[in-house]
């Protein structure tokens, strides 16, 4: 089954997508925070393109599990998305994806410059990643 991760910020929104199988994420794209409805016009578009079976979102909270202000931004964005998209949508927790992100791609030789342009995507793909290592049973659907 093939699953899209959004990395939801409110000035950009980290894209992924899995292969068909569902077992490798893929960075994919970073969508610009303009207008609410171009955002949901070009995330729609990429979900309608993806063809997934579901939508993973990243939960961010503290490294304790309590909520944080941008909990409650996220969880607003899924509520209006949920009303644009029939799929089912899931959350998957987040603590430093975007911290872990910037490793990974200091890692892999990029500076910081050529990272900023993909930061959020690679915080996509590690919470793809995530929520693919989890069984089935384990996995949350949003509200």
């Amino acid at each position: 089954m093939k699953f899209i991760a959004i990395d939801y910020g409110t000035r950009r929104t980290g894209l992924a997508a899995t292969d068909a199988g569902g077992r490798m994420a893929f960075p994919r794209r970073t969508v610009a925070m303009t207008t609410r409805e171009a955002f949901f016009g070009e995330l729609l578009a990429f979900i309608a393109a993806e063809n997934p079976a579901g939508v993973v979102v990243g939960l961010p909270t503290h490294v304790d599990g309590t909520e944080i202000l941008m909990t409650r931004q996220v969880r607003n964005f899924v509520a209006r998305l949920k009303r644009r998209c029939p799929l089912p949508v899931y959350y998957m927790t987040e603590v430093l994806s975007s911290y872990e992100a910037e490793e990974d791609l200091r890692a892999a030789g990029l500076n910081s410059r050529e990272a900023r342009k993909v930061v959020d995507q690679q915080a996509a793909v590690r919470i793809l990643e995530t929520f693919l290592a989890l069984p089935p049973q384990q996995r949350r659907e949003a509200e």
